[in-house]
């Protein structure tokens, strides 16, 4: 194996993808941005949740949300339901580990908050739990997601949005999500503060 050839097939495989995915995922994620603009505008908030490598992604969408992305502004309420340790690990322990996610949306989500919900596969327990925590919740959804959408796109209702990624591989599943979770962070900013550039 040659190594160099190698890392150059892993980004030709990673733009292939974009350039063909693009096209597809652009019109859901404007759509995915403007409601999150919508809600928090309505003084909503954004919850979101991820397993892993999709737990690093709900985690840097939150903090992208709460400091700041590209343009200097005031924070935008977001929490990252995976960085308590302490909360996941008592409700994993007491009750189980599908729950950590909807144990949390069901004390801290109110109607009209949006779940962000990451997941490759689209076949995480606890993703799925999340999702019918937060429709009991009267909360929208929005999947970020790959593969075939898994249980995941099953559950989506009027109102809620399944990005998917059209690939079978997770980590360019991944490398896509990063930039879902870059362009939904310039256009909600962009529609907040008036820029249309």
């Amino acid at each position: 194996m040659d190594p160099i050839q190698r890392v150059r097939d892993n980004f030709n495989e990673s733009i292939q993808l974009k350039t063909e995915a693009v096209e597809l995922l652009a019109p859901l994620i404007a759509k995915a941005a403007a409601l999150m603009a919508d809600r928090l505008l309505q003084e909503h908030k954004i919850l979101s949740c991820g397993n892993g490598g999709s737990a690093a992604d709900a985690q840097h969408f939150s903090s992208e949300m709460l400091n700041r992305f590209e343009m200097e502004r005031p924070g935008l309420p977001a929490i990252a339901l995976t960085t308590d340790t302490s909360t996941l690990t008592s409700i994993a322990n007491d009750y189980q580990f599908a729950d950590i996610f909807s144990k949390q949306i069901r004390a801290l989500g109110q109607p009209g908050d949006i779940l962000l919900a990451f997941s490759t596969s689209g076949e995480s327990h606890n993703i799925i739990h999340a999702i019918d925590a937060a429709h009991d919740r009267s909360m929208a959804i929005i999947a970020v997601t790959g593969r075939e959408g898994g249980q995941v796109a099953d559950l989506m209702q009027e109102g809620d949005i399944e990005i998917r990624v059209p690939s079978w591989s997770t980590a360019r599943i991944q490398e896509v999500h990063i930039m879902i979770i870059h362009s939904l962070c310039d256009l909600v900013d962009r529609q907040l503060l008036g820029q249309d550039s």
